[in-house]
């Protein structure tokens, strides 16, 4: 084949094709973050692997009727909240459950948190559960419940009060009782 055009035209085609496909392959690593200030942004963390580690909870000794209650709140609680998945718990399964990593804790059959009815302390009533933050605003016990449940929110998370929220719709089906503050309005 010693046709002059056909082979300059090979030669114009050639020169072209390089720089499209080198152009088309420094596109494509820049896109998906493998040239600086690519697709990904630099300050944001892969995500990391789930964590399935059974979470260190101790077992409380429950009467009869909490055990009962906490039975049946444990078994309505879902697989995710907000996103963070349920993990298994060392001790106390029919009372204790939690979620994600650093993980979200939910214990039933805690201790009852009684206030005076003149305590300035803030009570939050959520979707018809009324709670009580610690002072750190991270440990939320019920204060309306026959049988008292608190929910720890860890640090990395914010608006622990959100958090709490989302567990509020299963312990509304909970049985009520103790004489909330006026704050909680039943």
């Amino acid at each position: 084949m010693n046709d002059p055009v056909a082979g300059r035209a090979a030669r114009v085609a050639t020169l072209v094709a390089i720089p499209v496909a080198v152009l088309v392959a420094l596109l494509l690593l820049w896109l998906v973050g493998g040239l600086p200030g690519g697709g990904r942004d630099p300050r944001r963390q892969p995500p990391s692997a789930e964590a399935t580690a059974p979470v260190p909870m101790p077992a409380r000794t429950l009467a009869p009727r909490a055990a009962t209650v906490c039975r049946a709140l444990l078994a309505r609680l879902p697989e995710a909240v907000r996103g963070l998945r349920q993990r298994p718990v060392t001790a106390g399964t029919e009372q204790n459950a939690a979620y994600g990593e650093p993980p979200l804790q939910v214990r039933c059959g805690v201790p009852a948190v009684t206030l005076p009815a003149t305590s300035t302390e803030t009570v939050y009533p959520l979707s018809r559960v009324c709670w009580l933050p610690d002072r750190a605003g991270r440990v939320w016990t019920t204060l309306d419940r026959e049988i008292p449940v608190s929910v720890t929110v860890p640090e990395p998370l914010s608006e622990p009060g959100q958090w709490v929220a989302a567990f509020s719709r299963y312990l509304a089906a909970t049985p009520e009782g103790g004489r909330p503050p006026s704050g909680c309005g039943r």
